[in-house]
């Protein structure tokens, strides 16, 4: 299969299953799935609670093991990879969870957050690290004073602004980001929306973000993905799909 000429991320017929005492199939989560992201764009993926929307987000991350399809970022299917091929892929597609404040290491200051994606890809030493780490602050809106807190130290919204910090780090193509917003309060929900937004125009990096909160995709999404008991129901621009939805 060759990668669509405007797709970043091609996603084909993807069936993620997990094991299941009693059950020799075992449960399906996710059902022969297909998309696509173009470089520069949002896409989102709805459905309801345990329609699958996070089985997908990990398998496409490689943190779940796929049952059958292929995924496909820039040409190069991540199912095919060995261990260290696949090390040196996820440079290229890095994620930021629901919860920063459980996913940011309790023991580690910003600096050192920042830091250790730099080190894990091997990118730069001394100085230079030291010049991504200020600029990845700068370009999620945190102070470079910041580097020496503890995540426990930052409000929710400069929590998440880290990670998101984290995830650019390394200067990916696409970011998959799970619910990434619904762990804040109103205002600080809305400037993370922003920035998200800020950073697709001014970086052009992709996102695929999972959502349950309809109102946010509306604001945030290029385009709509939704799913239903693990199966693709329905697809489109985001306008197209809020505007004239197909599915109940």
């Amino acid at each position: 299969m060759t990668l669509p000429a405007t797709s970043l991320l091609c996603v084909r017929d993807l069936v993620v299953q997990y094991a299941a005492r009693g059950r020799r199939a075992g449960i399906t989560a996710v059902r022969g799935v297909s998309l696509d992201i173009a470089p520069a764009s949002i896409l989102a993926v709805v459905g309801e609670s345990g329609c699958g929307k996070t089985s997908l987000a990990r398998a496409i991350l490689r943190l779940l093991p796929v049952s059958s399809g292929r995924i496909l970022l820039d040409g190069q299917d991540l199912t095919a990879l060995n261990p260290r091929r696949l090390r040196a892929a996820r440079r290229e597609i890095q994620a930021v969870f629901q919860d920063p404040m459980a996913s940011l290491s309790p023991r580690r200051t910003v600096r050192q957050t920042l830091i250790e994606p730099l080190q894990h890809f091997r990118l730069c030493r001394g100085s230079e690290r030291e010049r991504r780490v200020a600029e990845a602050l700068e370009v999620v809106g945190l102070e470079p004073g910041l580097s020496s807190r503890y995540p426990h130290q930052l409000s929710g919204g400069q929590r998440q602004r880290v990670a998101l910090a984290r995830a650019l780090v390394s200067e990916p193509d696409l970011i998959v980001a799970d619910e990434p917003v619904s762990s804040l309060d109103a205002s600080a929900r809305a400037k993370i929306i922003d920035l998200i937004r800020d950073l697709r125009d001014r970086l052009g990096v992709a996102f695929l973000i999972v959502s349950h909160d309809l109102s946010i995709v509306q604001r945030l999404a290029d385009s709509v993905l939704v799913l239903y008991r693990g199966r693709l129901v329905e697809a489109g621009p985001a306008p197209a799909v809020f505007g004239n939805p197909a599915h109940p």
